[in-house]
């Protein structure tokens, strides 16, 4: 007798079942791994343009008077400083103890009015902690929270990937979205499209009606962005440096010790957001164990859980591949402070060499180490 699937679906499943994509559970989502060849995908983003169904994300809308000094409490980042509309911010939402419980996106679209892209993977407990916080404030806060379900995502992204998307919009439109910065987003009717992604390349994210998610991937097909599985999608965060949480940080790794310690708005000294003091604490004290980029100078292949052996102690890879645009190994790592230089990683019992980087290894298709 066969299992059960419970996997929830994207409004995008039967298009990756059309595209052959090999399907795997992803935090309780049937999503495609890749849709043949993993390496191809990869390089499609790096050298045209690619397209992701990351529909199973979670877009939060806060609304109220109150919204913004609700997100100056909650996140480690100051939304103050989104003063522009459309502007967006990468932040750490941490517990009392300083350790991260997500990070995300906010997005400033009014002064009562912020949009926020938070994980699959920790929607349950980001949802519980962000009600918890309101219901502690004995003051109450005027704040409406909106969970849109009614809502999925496509990244696209590559050296391509804006102009095929703004081929797609109505003149008004197009020039509006052709002007749109880095790190920002625009509502456009029925679409919001922001000028971010995961990948290290340029591109949107864009959010559209889950009833109007297929014609746009399909009107993308056209345009010959591909789709691209969940397998390069990691490589290529991994190339960009960029943080996966529950690998690369979790509740028990505070922002100092997951590579984002410049997310952390200090000023003003005031503002007191949850983890504030524990992260203070150890900021003066100075943190034990650092994020780094690692290069494998020998034959193997960096994974995760793989320990690192420093001058100064050890360490362990917190996220490994193979790099398809370098050719090498690489990894993010979790090592002491005072390391540098070069390590050795601990691969099936041998002692192989590696090199101590700063991330990103590749951005805008360049390799940088």
């Amino acid at each position: 007798m066969s299992e059960q699937n419970n996997s929830q679906h994207t409004p995008l499943y039967e298009k990756h079942v059309e595209a052959d994509g090999k399907m795997v559970d992803f935090a309780g989502w049937e999503m495609p791994i890749n849709y043949g060849s993993q390496v191809t995908e990869h390089k499609q983003v790096r050298e045209d343009a690619g397209m992701f169904d990351v529909s199973h994300m979670v877009v939060l809308d806060f609304k109220g008077s109150d919204v913004k000094a609700f997100l100056q409490k909650l996140l480690a980042n100051d939304v103050a400083k989104l003063k522009d509309q459309g502007k967006a911010l990468y932040s750490g939402m941490l517990n009392h103890e300083g350790g991260v419980i997500d990070d995300l996106i906010v997005y400033y679209l009014a002064d009562d009015f912020y949009r926020m892209v938070v994980n699959a993977a920790t929607r349950e407990n980001d949802l519980k902690w962000i009600h918890s916080q309101l219901q502690s404030q004995t003051e109450g806060y005027d704040l409406q929270l909106v969970e849109r379900d009614d809502l999925a995502m496509i990244a696209v992204q590559g050296p391509n990937a804006r102009e095929k998307v703004i081929k797609l919009l109505k003149d008004d439109d197009a020039e509006k979205v052709g002007a749109l910065k880095p790190f920002f987003g625009i509502e456009l009717d029925e679409l919001f499209i922001a000028r971010t992604g995961y990948t290290g390349e340029d591109g949107f994210e864009i959010i559209v009606p889950n009833d109007k998610a297929a014609d746009l991937w399909d009107e993308l097909l056209a345009e010959g962005v591909k789709p691209i599985g969940l397998g390069a999608r990691d490589t290529l965060r991994l190339e960009a440096g960029m943080n996966l949480y529950g690998t690369d940080m979790d509740e028990g790794i505070s922002p100092l010790a997951a590579g984002m310690g410049w997310t952390i708005a200090w000023e003003p000294t005031d503002r007191d957001f949850i983890g504030r003091k524990a992260i203070e604490k150890e900021k003066a004290e100075g943190s034990a164990m650092k994020l780094v980029g690692l290069v494998l100078e020998d034959k193997g292949v960096l994974r995760g859980h793989q320990k690192v052996i420093t001058e100064h102690g050890e360490g362990e890879i917190t996220s490994g591949t193979f790099s398809p645009s370098l050719g090498v190994s690489i990894a993010l790592a979790r090592i002491p402070s005072a390391a540098k230089d070069s390590c050795h990683v601990e691969i099936r019992s041998k002692q192989l060499k590696a090199r101590i980087v700063r991330p990103p290894f590749v951005r805008n298709g360049k390799a940088l180490v």
